[in-house]
């Protein structure tokens, strides 16, 4: 009989409000001690251990996903200037490469055909950008954030974290022949760096002590090295002297963040600060790049706004999306050298509408909305001076009942089309090009899926739960129907997250293909404090609303048991993230509901980390889950649903907590500390640790997978679904 790692007891009290609670593992939370290292490892072993009986079907998981899965390909072009941008991936290599071939005539918008050749070789004229094996070789980590070229081609700008911890190093290379190699090499950027349309300066972010990115700054091309980013003060500039660049923009506000970004026309220079309920937008007119932004809207607490740019009969004009007085916001457009001016009317709020995006191009507009809980996507011409045109909206339609559509890939301000992405449970993912003045949709590919893949066999559609008050939660499922019987209770894998107005709508997996081929139902639950169904919806699932997220997971398993399409020794609980919290709160609220529970990154202890303003997860998400540490109603609220203060002598489902040790948004030592503390009332619980690896999990598309691999063998064998898939 295996035997769990002992942990030492290091007693230490925790008092807000007159409230005492000891914590007797906060001292696993230094990821330096050797202590802390050696008993990560030690769970590490003993995980393997206790799943050593699975390693075979791990394997054959692995070699499912890798066998259905086109492993040399490459992308959609997608044009910008005078090139075609695409990334191709080659078998073995763990990352893709970044490449272009130059377009062969200016009034061309059809992308190069993509043939069996060109898979494996590259499109004919190809140039190599990037080719991420090669910087990622003698890291066990690597992940790229940052990536743009310059206007005119010549330069490009890209940034890798090789920790895991979302910090970036930016770099510049020459894409010309003349063998220029730039010094500039920019530390610790939070992501999101780029050029202006010059090419003379790039705009990028730091964070401070806390993780928050609080300040931009303008970096000039071509200057020495800068010191490291993080912990940017309130200085002008940076604190080596041989820095050049200048501080632009500093977020006093801790509650706030800030991004940098340029609009698709390249008018405007855009930076954005935000909390979770409120946003202000700066500009500055991209031909004056050492000029001063100027703010669109000054920031009113609760009011939340975007700013698109668009040229109306040759007036500029912002198209805004926002929610003052609009709970589902709504679109309307003022003058860029008035925006707190006269506000002309677009789309009205709807409170079955929840407006979520608009994208402007020079001759067209598209919405992006969502709808009885599924994403829409709406086209309109833009009327031009002089001239007439169809300016009304018109949503694209798709047959399916369940599906999810979306915009990208649309980086030209004068591209006569729109990129779109669209699957389901069972198209895999495909991208279109929407001719604006036919209306024709023209698939230009389908994500490839080897093997005997037939979509015949699939059935996807959608449950409804009811809540206590009577609120209707919607669950999206998929299951092979000549592997399913409706007649007998089946296995299944029940998803949830529930915050941020994060929704998770239905898309197609190859992984999961290995789990619906063994019998296995794979189903959503949409529980509130996402967004699928509008604002209201997230309004609804979080702060002092925060247990209808996990209430409502509970009534879609119960619905699932009580119609007979599963039952409790045949269902397990799947979430990451906030979705963990979502899975530590299930696990204590309704244990006898779930055979087990894989809980990914999963933020089980919320309590300790909202109450210490020095961590990332704290005064940004105040706005998200209240502020124990001000006010007593919060904390006593949170307290009463924390996964790890509500673990309790109860029968445990088995639990897999999976995390990573460089994670900056949901450290380690939560599921650390949460697996510990279910153990002491016996709960069957495993904690692996990535050691080389982010929030994200593991980096390189094989390490992926056998990640994945992992865990869905553990789910196979929780669920005793057939372990061959026959």
């Amino acid at each position: 009989m295996l035997t769990p790692p002992a942990v030492a007891k290091k007693p230490i009290e925790r008092i807000h409000h007159g409230d005492v609670y000891v914590d007797d593992y906060e001292w696993l939370r230094d990821k330096d001690d050797p202590a802390v290292l050696a008993h990560l490892a030690e769970e590490n072993a003993y995980t393997n251990a206790r799943t050593e009986h699975l390693s075979s079907l791990r394997e054959q998981i692995f070699d499912e996903i890798k066998s259905r899965t086109l492993e040399t390909d490459l992308s959609v072009p997608t044009r910008e200037g005078d090139w075609w941008y695409y990334t191709r991936t080659v078998e073995g290599r763990q990352y893709g490469i970044h490449c272009r071939v130059s377009v062969a005539d200016a009034d061309d918008w059809e992308p190069p055909v993509i043939d069996d050749a060109s898979k494996a070789t590259g499109l004919p004229g190809e140039q190599i950008l990037l080719d991420d094996n090669v910087e990622a070789e003698g890291h066990d980590f690597y992940s790229l954030g940052s990536f743009d070229v310059s206007a005119d081609g010549t330069r490009l700008l890209y940034g890798v974290d090789t920790e895991g911890d979302e910090r970036y190093t930016v770099r510049i290379r020459s894409l010309t022949d003349d063998g220029v190699v730039f010094p500039d090499r920019i530390e610790g950027t939070a992501g999101g760096a780029l050029f202006d349309p010059s090419g003379s300066y790039v705009f990028y972010t730091t964070v401070d002590d806390a993780w928050r990115s609080d300040t931009v700054w303008r970096h000039t091309v071509g200057t020495a090295p800068t010191a490291d980013a993080e912990g940017a003060t309130d200085d002008d500039s940076r604190t080596d002297d041989s820095s050049t660049d200048e501080r632009i923009f500093y977020e006093a506000d801790e509650k706030y963040a800030v991004g940098v970004g340029l609009t698709r026309s390249r008018a405007f220079l855009v930076i954005e600060a935000g909390s979770n309920i409120t946003s202000e937008t700066w500009l500055l007119p991209s031909s004056d790049p050492t000029g001063e932004f100027t703010v669109v809207w000054p920031r009113r607490e609760g009011i939340e706004y975007d700013v698109e740019h668009a040229v109306v009969a040759g007036v500029d004009r912002l198209l805004i999306v926002h929610n003052e007085n609009a709970v589902n916001f709504e679109l309307i457009s003022v003058t860029a050298s008035d925006p707190q001016g006269h506000r002309r009317m677009l789309i009205p709020h709807s409170p079955q509408v929840r407006i979520e995006g608009v994208d402007a191009f020079r001759d067209f507009v598209a919405v992006e909305y969502r709808r009885d809980g599924l994403t829409r996507v709406a086209v309109a011409a833009i009327p031009h001076e002089g001239g007439s045109s169809d300016d009304r909206l018109h949503e694209l339609t798709f047959d399916e009942e369940l599906f999810t559509v979306g915009t990208g890939g649309n980086p030209e301000w004068t591209q006569p089309t729109l990129r779109l992405g669209y699957g389901s449970f069972v198209t895999p993912w495909t991208v279109y090009d929407y001719v604006v003045a036919t209306g024709e949709l023209r698939m230009r590919k389908q994500q490839p899926v080897l093997g005997e893949f037939d979509r015949e066999l699939f059935v996807q559609r959608r449950e409804w739960a009811t809540a206590a008050d009577g609120t209707r939660i919607p669950i999206s499922l998929v299951y092979r129907s000549d592997l399913v019987s409706t007649d007998t209770p089946a296995p299944l894998l029940l998803y949830g997250y529930g915050s941020y107005e994060a929704s998770m709508d239905p898309t197609f997996g190859i992984a999961r293909l290995s789990l619906l081929d063994r019998g296995i139902i794979f189903a959503i639950a949409h529980v509130r404090g996402g967004g699928e169904l509008g604002r209201p919806w997230y309004e609804n699932g979080k702060l002092l609303r925060k247990r209808n997220t996990f209430t409502d997971f509970v009534e879609c398993a119960r619905h699932l048991i009580d119609t007979g399409i599963t039952s409790p020794d045949r269902l397990v609980a799947q979430g990451g993230s906030a979705g963990g919290l979502l899975m530590g709160a299930v696990a204590n609220m309704a244990p006898k509901y779930f055979a087990g529970i894989l809980a990914e990154v999963p933020f089980v202890d919320p309590l300790t980390t909202i109450l210490d303003p020095s961590l990332p997860l704290t005064v940004t998400e105040w706005d998200e889950w209240g502020d124990p540490l001000h006010d007593p109603e919060v904390y006593a609220y949170m307290r009463s649903y924390s996964p790890l203060e509500n673990v309790h002598a109860t029968h445990y489902p088995r639990i897999l907590a999976v995390t990573s040790l460089n994670d900056t948004r949901v450290y380690f030592v939560e599921p650390a500390k949460w697996v510990a503390k279910l153990r002491e009332v016996g709960a069957d619980a495993l904690l692996k640790t990535e050691m080389a690896a982010g929030h994200g999990g593991v980096s390189g598309r094989y390490n992926a997978w056998r990640e994945r691999a992992f865990s869905y063998a553990w789910v196979v064998d929780a669920l005793g679904a057939h372990p061959t898939g026959e």
